[in-house]
């Protein structure tokens, strides 16, 4: 039984967005004020990366922990109402994850994937990473 009513949840749902999100806003503004220049959301590479840095092939994705399964075989108990639509969404969601990390990396490029918690209580780790990655690309190191 849900605890919120029908419009509750309508609403709910209906605010959440798929692209320029609270997390993927906070990583790409930090980058960003480190003076980083990328594209986000780029339609044009694979998967629809949150922020793409095109010219040295990486492409970090902002994964929110229920709708990208992070500990799934534990958490998905905890669904409650109308589970068979929400297991199949986020299974799917995690098998096209997956699709997408092998394609990127099949035409090398270098793929993040950091969580949204990961993001919002380690930003400056997130940050390091990305920073790495872009200055090993720049060096010619592929990984």
């Amino acid at each position: 039984m849900d605890v919120l009513t029908k419009d509750q949840r309508h609403r709910n749902m209906q605010a959440i967005r798929n692209s320029k999100t609270r997390i993927e806003d906070r990583l790409a503004k930090a980058l960003f004020s480190k003076g980083y220049r990328y594209r986000r959301n780029d339609k044009s590479v694979y998967g629809k990366p949150d922020i793409v840095f095109k010219r040295l092939k990486i492409a970090v994705f902002c994964d929110s922990e229920y709708f990208h399964g992070k500990n799934w075989d534990k958490e998905k108990h905890r669904i409650k109402t109308n589970t068979e639509f929400w297991h199949k969404k986020i299974e799917q969601n995690m098998l096209r994850d997956q699709i997408v990390n092998e394609e990127l990396l099949k035409n090398n490029w270098k793929v993040l994937r950091y969580w949204g918690r990961a993001i919002e209580k380690n930003l400056d780790i997130c940050i390091s990473e990305i920073e790495k990655a872009v200055e090993d690309r720049k060096h010619g190191k592929l990984h």
